[in-house]
């Protein structure tokens, strides 16, 4: 395994510094046999639920999960077609396939996200409904997304796998729609063990119909099965953690804020750019990634490996070039500049200055040169 002198992340160092905290959540769990459907989850969904500002918040497998029991308890299925972006990561779109609906894919704004024209002229009369993508931890134009279904009544299930703790207008990514839908896959910026996710929602009926579908259909309390549903649940050990880390959220939030802003700082101006500090006062960001923009993408890559800075890129080719994916190819040139020019700058609550100074001025000396 390559050793960078900047990591994209340090899952050992994260380990690291909240070793007690848990270590101590899992042994407590494990003392009390508390291992599927225990207090801790319940924990962890009220206070989730109450982070995000929503009433419920029911935790499942993945985010994957998440989307696709949304959009099974919304009703969404055969003959039903869902817009979304196709930048995204396929998940996304498979949760739309696996409930039988079509897959209709849009292109994307300056921001990476929903581009809300676009969604205006993807509509048609089997729309039921949309997926707004709240990628890189930035909310989509919320007041225009929900102008929009609105007038075509057509359902939202929100996206915010990347944005937990983002908001726009002072509401939460995860608040707006029928559903918020997020993952907590251990790279994310509120990490689990291994894959877990979680369903936000204001109403009851959703909750409780996603509660069933998580497993198996059966209600705890009385023992009835209500449905065939699926085995998707948040292990509580997974929740214990989760629920122990959240309290730590919104101190990684504003450290990624301020390591987004040092970024800012250096490369403003450097080479051909751009750069993820928008402006909009509308839009509070968590940074779950910096992204940036060049048309030398790869080649800045293999430099910045040299130099021992490790990048990720989101993502070499769009979907619909993946042909076991079954995708219509769209007409799409914003995503497909995307794929061609964006990367990932190391981003964490335990990147350091020191980090970003290293990972700046290899890229200044990159574009010295060319």
């Amino acid at each position: 395994m390559t050793t960078y002198r900047v990591p994209f992340v340090d899952p050992r160092e994260h380990y690291r510094r909240l070793k007690p905290y848990i270590d101590t959540a899992l042994a407590d769990t494990l003392a009390g046999g508390d291992l599927v459907l225990r207090q801790q989850l319940r924990d962890f969904e009220r206070h989730l639920a109450g982070f995000v500002g929503t009433r419920y918040a029911v935790g499942v497998s993945s985010g994957y999960h998440a989307l696709h029991l949304s959009l099974l308890a919304a009703g969404i299925g055969v003959g039903d077609e869902v817009i979304t972006v196709a930048h995204t990561f396929p998940a996304t779109v498979a949760a739309i396939v696996h409930v039988g609906a079509s897959p209709v894919l849009i292109d994307v704004g300056p921001d990476h996200n929903m581009d809300p024209d676009a969604l205006a002229r993807a509509m048609t009369e089997r729309t039921r409904a949309v997926i707004p993508v709240h990628l890189n931890g930035r909310v989509c134009d919320m007041d225009r997304v929900l102008a929009l279904a609105s007038a075509h009544r057509l359902t939202v299930i929100e996206d915010a796998a990347q944005a937990l703790g983002a908001h726009f207008d002072g509401r939460m990514a995860g608040s707006f729609g029928l559903t918020g839908c997020f993952s907590f896959y251990p790279l994310k910026a509120l990490g689990g063990l291994g894959d877990g996710g979680a369903v936000t929602t204001n109403d009851p009926d959703i909750a409780r119909q996603i509660t069933l579908l998580r497993f198996n259909g059966e209600d705890r309390a009385t023992g009835e099965f209500h449905m065939h549903g699926y085995t998707a649940l948040l292990d509580n050990v997974n929740a214990a953690v989760l629920d122990l880390k959240l309290r730590h959220l919104p101190d990684w939030i504003a450290h990624r804020n301020r390591i987004a802003k040092l970024y800012c700082e250096a490369l403003t101006s450097v080479g051909d750019l751009r750069l993820p500090n928008f402006t909009d006062g509308r839009h509070f960001d968590s940074f779950q990634n910096y992204v940036v923009m060049t048309a030398y993408r790869d080649r800045l890559r293999e430099f910045l490996r040299a130099e021992g800075v490790e990048t990720l890129v989101h993502w070499v080719r769009p979907m619909w070039e993946h042909k076991g994916l079954g995708l219509i190819e769209p007409a799409l040139p914003e995503t497909r500049r995307l794929c061609r020019e964006v990367i990932s700058l190391p981003m964490s609550a335990e990147t350091a200055p020191e980090h970003v100074e290293i990972t700046t001025d290899a890229i200044r000396r990159f574009f010295a040169s060319c």
